[in-house]
């Protein structure tokens, strides 16, 4: 079955297929029989997908700017086998948290590609960080840039940082999830006066050495004109250093939150238009500016590892309710999915086994936690569900996995990677023993 037959597919990892049977190929699997060998939930990553979005983002911006590094912002999903293929793709680490460092010291990631990014980094994190020679510490506030500076001291190193600006952008995106404007807890703003005092500081600081400014405007971001306003502003206040503080501006970090199609009515920017307005934007204002060019970071997160995952589920309860809605109750929800509660996200998806079979039915694929609002994908069309099938929502390999909880305490879910028609797990289904195996009596 071809996309155009069936449009959904058209979200679903690059290596998607079906076959004569109605069943859902993903990587050359047969999800029906993933199901039946690891049970559900289940999150399938295709490792294809995965390879080949970190090859899109890395040739789409360095054919025009050679001078860019694309790191993988780890709060979108990281485990040790995704570390790995980073790593072997040559993209950086963006990380945010101790956890997250030590997964990529515990595959021998490069540190001169990590950059330690956060709000509120424990001390213990940013001596964890230092101890490792980080390739940088984007600093966010004053509290921060004076600890990092004495913890540098007292291990006699000098660290390289960046300072996390607030541009004081609207990305237009949830609120839950927009970070540059200027009522935001990250970052210094511009507007404020604040920025160009933590410029003097950071300049006399006795270990630390500033390279450049980062700004994280939100996510998912649908357009690009917020990014070209925000590199506007940066590029126009590192002109102001440059004859305010004799600053020279090395590396300038947009930030990521691009925007990834989760439904079939949803618009979003492709990579190249990403790296198109980005880098236009960049070079026509440093020139305007008579600014040297800096290295450009970017950091994806969504835009690679969202099309790679599925979540596949088994239907149970139906509940027919008539004239107001049909419910189809799975084996998940909020414990592994906590997006459309959260942020209202919506999703597509399709009955796994039953590809082939006209999508008749409106249904509201409902979870299995108490809680009324426990919905992952309200008034979708799918094929005729009965118990026991198995349903597939695409897009699912962005936060749901590192947003899962354990309430209800329900175990959290196994995970797979598939390439080539081989499966193989990448996290095993916790067990009732691993939610107790903390508790002390």
């Amino acid at each position: 079955m071809s996309q155009n037959s069936l449009p959904k597919l058209s979200l679903f990892p690059l290596t998607t297929e079906v076959d004569n049977r109605g069943h859902l190929y993903i990587g050359g699997y047969d999800s029906v029989e993933l199901v039946r060998e690891y049970g559900t939930p289940l999150y399938v990553f295709d490792e294809f997908t995965l390879r080949s979005k970190c090859r899109e983002f890395q040739a789409e911006f360095t054919k025009r700017y050679p001078e860019t590094l694309i790191i993988y912002a780890s709060k979108a999903f990281l485990n040790r086998a995704l570390a790995l293929i980073f790593k072997e793709e040559g993209l950086g680490l963006d990380v945010v948290s101790g956890g997250e460092l030590s997964v990529a010291q515990s595959v021998g990631f490069p540190p001169n590609k990590v950059y330690f990014h956060g709000n509120n980094k424990t001390t213990d994190e940013l001596k964890l960080a230092l101890n490792w020679r980080v390739s940088r510490i984007v600093v966010d506030n004053f509290y921060e840039l004076d600890l990092v500076n004495r913890l540098a001291e007292e291990m006699e190193i000098v660290q390289n940082i960046l300072l996390r600006l607030t541009p004081g952008v609207d990305p237009h995106t949830h609120r839950h999830t927009t970070t540059g404007i200027l009522d935001s807890k990250f970052g210094f703003p511009l507007t404020t006066g604040q920025a160009d005092i933590a410029v003097a500081q950071a300049m006399s600081a006795s270990n630390l050495n500033l390279l450049g400014f980062h700004f994280h405007l939100g996510s998912p971001i649908p357009e690009v004109s917020p990014y070209q306003l925000a590199i506007d502003l940066a590029l126009r206040f590192a002109k102001e250093m440059k004859g305010k503080r004799d600053f020279h501006l090395e590396e300038l970090s947009p930030g990521g939150g691009f925007a990834v199609k989760y439904t079939l009515d949803s618009s979003t920017p492709s990579i190249a238009n990403y790296a198109e307005a980005i880098v236009s934007k960049l070079i026509s204002t440093a020139d305007e500016l008579r600014l040297a060019y800096p290295q450009l970071i970017v950091e994806p997160g969504r835009a690679i590892v969202g099309q790679a995952g599925v979540a596949l589920y088994t239907a149970g309860t139906i509940k027919e309710i008539p004239r107001i809605r049909n419910y189809v109750c799975v084996d998940g929800g909020i414990g592994d999915n906590v997006r459309p509660a959260f942020y209202e996200a919506r999703y597509e998806a399709l009955v796994a086994n039953k590809v082939s079979e006209k999508e008749s039915t409106k249904v509201t694929i409902a979870g299995r936690y108490c809680e009324s609002g426990d919905i992952l994908v309200r008034d979708v069309a799918l094929s005729p569900v009965l118990p026991g099938d198995i349903i597939a929502i695409p897009v699912s390999g962005a936060y749901s996995i590192p947003m899962a909880n354990n309430y209800n305490m329900v175990p959290k879910p196994a995970i797979v990677m598939v390439r080539d028609g081989k499966a193989h797990p990448i996290r095993r289904r916790e067990s009732y023993q691993d939610l107790m195996s903390l508790d002390v009596i």
